[in-house]
């Protein structure tokens, strides 16, 4: 049976490539958004934030979406070596980094001719993300994409030992930091759970308590951007953050208790510069980090020292596989009072 055209609908089509990493849904936009302005990538998002945020709403919430549904719009960037510029959105607005699309768009970039002439083993692929330009590097061979691994912006651990009041748990101890955006990091231990084992949404609970915690007690700030000067998640570990052979485990709730089913690329990024901040790791010794959601696994490694205003960082890189699931056209008619989108919670 053949479906010839669009149903009826009014108004633009909004077309997209579906793709997930490690379980973590990617929905890239590839037409039907008007002309997003702004001069920098950092104008670019407020603009969306401020003026399109309709259209967020429309592709991440039902009935075209779900509560977890995760979003990349390309974008033109200002910087004369980024191959592309993207936003990021989800179900509460729009994030600085994210290392699930980041992989996804490695992929995408190559496979639909953003690259006008890829390389084996290896195409670069340098992506301009509202918290800086991040290098993609996707195998290629034979007219076939495969694994994707990215250099990180610079990576630091924020504050560490920050005790914080939380309520129903008490005084819990955290440590913050920087992977593209900020996360505060707790081991799942300390509320009784296991980040493979327990509920999600008793994970989702605990995250969120913590998340909401640090926002009203932790004065956050970035030495680039107050744009980048937020709390984008918490992350719950299995407390293995000394380095070993065998995988640690994370969960990562962000955005509004939005769950992660990859392992985070950002997470991971600010994990690893949380580890070697501490010691516990050193520069190009892998670690493999596992989803307690999906048990999917991204490797990363610190493979330099930097700096990023007066904070000690390095820079990570992250690699994992994407994977593609469905194209789409998004259509809405005039009469549906719920076409602009809704949430379950």
């Amino acid at each position: 049976m053949e479906f010839p055209k669009l149903p009826p609908h009014s108004g633009s089509v909004l077309s997209v490539v579906d793709m997930h990493t490690g379980g973590e849904p990617l929905r890239i936009i590839l037409s039907g958004y008007p002309e997003v302005k702004g001069d920098t990538i950092l104008a670019k998002r407020r603009y969306v934030r401020e003026h399109l945020d309709h259209l967020r709403k429309l592709l991440m919430f039902e009935p075209r979406g779900h509560y977890d549904m995760y979003g990349a719009l390309l974008v033109k960037s200002e910087l004369a070596e980024a191959d592309l510029g993207v936003l990021f959105m989800h179900n509460e607005g729009y994030s600085t980094m994210c290392g699930h699309a980041v992989i996804a768009l490695g992929r995408f970039a190559v496979d639909y001719g953003l690259i006008k002439e890829p390389t084996s083993p290896e195409t670069q692929i340098n992506i301009h993300c509202p918290c800086g330009l991040v290098k993609a590097f996707t195998q290629y061979s034979n007219g076939k994409t495969g694994a994707v691994r990215f250099h990180s912006v610079p990576a630091f651990a924020f504050a560490t030992d920050v005790s914080v009041s939380v309520p129903g748990y008490g005084s819990v101890t955290v440590d913050i930091s920087y992977g593209g955006a900020l996360y505060a990091f707790v081991s799942a231990e300390k509320f009784g759970l296991d980040v493979s084992k327990s509920k999600t949404r008793d994970l989702v609970d605990a995250a969120t308590a913590v998340s909401d915690a640090v926002k009203s007690q932790v004065k956050l700030y970035h030495p680039v951007s107050e744009d980048l000067a937020f709390l984008y998640g918490t992350i719950l570990t299995d407390g293995k953050d000394a380095f070993c052979e065998e995988p640690t485990a994370n969960v990562c709730v962000f955005a509004d208790a939005q769950v992660d089913r990859s392992p985070t690329g950002s997470g991971v990024t600010a994990r690893i510069a949380l580890q070697y901040h501490k010691g516990l790791i050193g520069l190009n010794q892998t670690r493999n980090f596992k989803s307690g959601a999906t048990g999917s696994v991204f490797t990363g490694k610190a493979i330099e020292e930097t700096m990023c205003g007066d904070f000690r960082a390095v820079v990570v890189e992250v690699t994992g596989h994407a994977h593609y699931s469905g194209v789409a056209s998004f259509t809405q008619e005039n009469d549906d009072p719920l076409s602009g989108g809704f949430l379950l919670r």
